[in-house]
């Protein structure tokens, strides 16, 4: 039977070739996560039970190829089989949703007259996103979320030797590399200030400044997504807002704490580089601008509470309503300079109100 690598679908996927994804997992593990613009059909335990009736009926185009995809890459390849004896061009995703989660790629974020590269290392399966940040022979890392040697294979690509690595806030979905990262190659590591984890770690505070040659970190206490959430500046000209802010919106606020507002005078036409995407095939970047004085982050009033938590989720799902009355965050789309002529972004136009 054909497989796929994971590899070759990311490339597939980046490219725009045509081509369809079959996950035929149980209904309670696509709800967990999937891959972005698949199709699924509930067939794992027919395929299991080898019910020979198992995807008779379901109809995929004939002139693309067809990945299937489950957990693992077993019950995929059961459905990559039925699906060949119609004549289907058919592969199985070679370790599953479980080696996608591993999979990522790079895209580089210009910074105009500045010696400076920053370059987004995006895990595809998770939609997680870090930043790999480095001038002369020095470099930094922000939200590390990939195997720690990834950051040290690119930085010796590039010459850099990473001595600083940064966590915009305690990361609750995904598992932070950060720490192992420091270990790994003799970095500082630096973590808002918090009380959440018991590990050594240099704090870093709101206004704090961390320096190396070219660069310059400025540190921006934005709490709402978490209490320590933090924002990080550099060189005035790139914030790395973490999951504070979107390209398309806002992140969720931990909804427990008290409310909390922050305000900060930005310079013109900073780029924000988030570190989640939904579609992390592309660059997530946006332009903050024209602009200067932006709210970052503003959690909800004392009078939500945990109980509110679905009410507050569906006053933000009006989306217009929400960012106008809570956020004081006003979107408009406008395409940004990318690598594909494919690739938008949301600008977000951040005013004080």
């Amino acid at each position: 039977m054909k497989t796929i690598s994971v590899e070759t679908l990311r490339a597939w996927l980046e490219e725009g070739r045509p081509i369809t994804i079959l996950d035929v997992r149980p209904a309670d593990q696509r709800a967990e996560w999937t891959i972005p613009g698949s199709r699924h059909v509930d067939a794992y335990r027919a395929l299991n039970d080898h019910d020979p009736m198992a995807l008779v009926d379901v109809e995929v185009p004939e002139d693309m190829p067809v990945v299937t995809v489950c957990a693992a890459g077993r019950t995929s390849q059961l459905a990559a089989e039925r699906l060949a004896t119609r004549g289907i061009e058919a592969l199985s995703l070679e370790g599953g949703m479980r080696a996608w989660s591993l999979a990522w790629n790079t895209a580089d974020v210009p910074i105009l007259g500045s010696d400076a590269q920053v370059i987004q290392v995006r895990r595809t399966g998770k939609g997680c996103l870090s930043y790999l940040i480095g001038a002369k022979d020095e470099a930094l890392v922000i939200d590390a979320s990939l195997d720690p040697q990834v950051y040290l294979d690119l930085a010796s690509k590039y010459g850099w030797q990473i001595t600083s690595v940064f966590d915009t806030h305690i990361h609750a979905d995904h598992l932070s590399r950060s720490r192992q990262l420091a270990e790994r190659s003799g970095a500082l590591l630096f973590l808002p200030d918090q009380q959440r984890v018991s590990f050594p770690f240099t704090t870093i505070r709101d206004g704090d400044m961390r320096a190396l040659p070219g660069l310059l970190l400025t540190a921006l206490h934005t709490p709402g997504h978490t209490m320590e959430s933090t924002c990080y500046l550099l060189n005035n000209q790139v914030l790395f807002t973490g999951d504070t802010l979107f390209p398309t919106g806002v992140g969720r606020p931990d909804l427990r704490q008290m409310s909390s507002r922050r305000e900060y005078a930005l310079p013109r036409s900073t780029t924000a580089c988030t570190s989640c995407s939904r579609s992390p095939r592309t660059r997530s970047c946006c332009r903050v601008t024209p602009v200067r004085l932006c709210h970052l982050m503003v959690s909800p009033s004392p009078r939500h509470s945990q109980r509110s938590t679905k009410r507050w989720a569906s006053s933000m799902r009006r989306e217009k309503h929400f960012l106008s009355k809570s956020w004081h965050v006003f979107l408009r789309r406008r395409p940004i300079t990318a690598r594909s002529s494919r690739s938008m972004s949301w600008v977000s136009c951040l005013k004080a109100t």
